[in-house]
């Protein structure tokens, strides 16, 4: 009898076990449900238009779990590349297109999607910046560009106009530190934002024809004279005092050197248009003061200000090892619809990469019209080069910053390595 009690229990453990464990999707609650892991880096208004896209995904597959995890922009790109290398990445992810998605592409960790998507939906250049050998690996909902920021307020009171040349600009600079105002705030311990500055002055100098000679090694190099003189002009300003104190070592994403903007501590900053989405997430008080100038001039350069920085982002790719290849690309469609990119601009402020999609939000259609008259957009040369040589190029840049290396030394880096990377 105590046999065949035990043998019963033994076997009704079974179903129980069964029931709880019992055969299961990626989400591993054996209910049926399918999830899709997610990563982006916005949050504010960018991030509840990634959830609403969600939920539009999720009511129209309502068998499918997504679980989004927003990741700071600057501790991202090492937590991407962990995962990638251990084989443990997300079904979606976020990332710049260019360069820094090519790596994964080369090392056939992304899904190639070009006979899913539609590219006449995509601007060109934007969909150009996850396309690789005519595959399209990355869908861009975004398109940003570089621009300086100001305080309406303290140029009004100082009597200050928008620059249009360099030498205009450091008379600027030396206006305000007369008054106590830090000229310029910049958060570079992350290296990216001051690259942005060696990015400018090189167009203004050489025009935007010099980074693509020394990328695709067909003539002039990164040791070229306007590199050099690029870097002249970031030491200058440091030597000037445009930029607040101890400006290496501050992190972008902590917000200190947006609170230097935001509470009137300093006048300026260069930034990408994300800054717009900032300004309305931690300081929308501040927003009646904003306003923009293009990056100036230089005396006797080859460039102009319709040569613009700029950069893709969100670009939304899916990786090769998910379990749901269809539902992921389902899910970047809808990240790119015309809906999701119509909120986007309007609630954020930011440039869509979606065909048709026209702002309606008034700084947004000031950046489109700047876009508009664009001759040429450029890049990020870190979200362009291959990974070992976008590193060095940040290094030397934050590098020049510190007056640590000349712009002699760093160019010749720059070459050196090139040398080897890009031929």
């Amino acid at each position: 009898m105590l046999k065949k009690l035990l043998g019963l229990f033994m076997l009704s453990f079974v179903f129980v076990l069964a029931a709880c464990g019992g055969s299961s999707t990626s989400s591993g609650e054996g209910s049926g449900q399918k999830e899709i892991e997610f990563w982006q880096i916005d949050g504010g208004e960018k991030e509840e238009v990634y959830q609403e896209a969600i939920d539009r995904f999720e009511e129209n597959n309502p068998d499918v779990n997504v679980k989004m995890t927003r990741i700071s922009n600057d501790a991202y790109k090492q937590k991407l590349s962990v995962a990638m290398s251990g084989g443990n990445p997300p079904d979606v992810f976020t990332s710049w297109g260019g360069g820094w998605l090519k790596q994964f592409v080369d090392q056939d960790k992304v899904l190639e999607v070009t006979e899913d998507i539609d590219k006449s939906h995509f601007n060109e250049l934007a969909l150009d910046n996850g396309t690789f050998e005519d595959k399209v690996y990355g869908l861009p909902l975004g398109l940003s560009i570089d621009v300086v920021f100001y305080n309406k307020e303290i140029f009004n009171e100082y009597g200050l106009e928008e620059p249009q040349t360099y030498k205009e600009w450091l008379n600027i600079i030396d206006t305000l530190n007369e008054n106590d105002v830090i000229p310029i705030a910049l958060a570079n311990s992350t290296k990216w934002p001051g690259a942005y500055y060696l990015m400018n002055f090189a167009s203004r100098v050489g025009s935007p024809e010099l980074f693509e000679s020394a990328f695709n090694r067909e003539g002039k190099g990164f040791d070229d004279d306007a590199y050099v003189q690029a870097g002249e002009y970031i030491q200058e300003m440091v030597k000037k005092d445009a930029f607040n104190e101890g400006f290496n070592g501050v992190p972008y994403d902590e917000g200190s050197g947006r609170q230097l903007l935001y509470s009137g501590q300093a006048a300026m900053m260069d930034m990408t248009i994300s800054l717009l989405n900032d300004v309305r997430n931690e300081a929308p008080e501040f927003e009646e003061k904003l306003d923009f100038f293009l990056f100036p001039t230089v005396e006797g350069g080859k460039g102009d200000q319709t040569q613009l920085g700029a950069a893709t982002g969100p670009v939304w790719s899916v990786s090769k090892n998910t379990e749901h290849p269809e539902l992921a690309t389902e899910l970047l469609k809808e990240l790119t619809s015309e809906e999701t990119a119509q909120q986007y601009t309007d609630r954020t402020g930011s440039l869509n990469a979606i065909s048709g999609v026209e702002p309606s939000d008034e700084f947004a259609k000031q950046f489109n019209d700047v876009v508009e008259n664009a001759t040429h957009l450029q890049m990020p040369y870190d979200q362009t080069l291959p990974p070992e040589l976008a590193e060095l190029h940040k290094d030397t840049t934050q590098a020049i910053f510190g007056l640590s290396m000349t712009p002699e030394e760093a160019a010749q880096k720059m070459e050196e390595e090139a040398e080897k990377a890009l031929e």
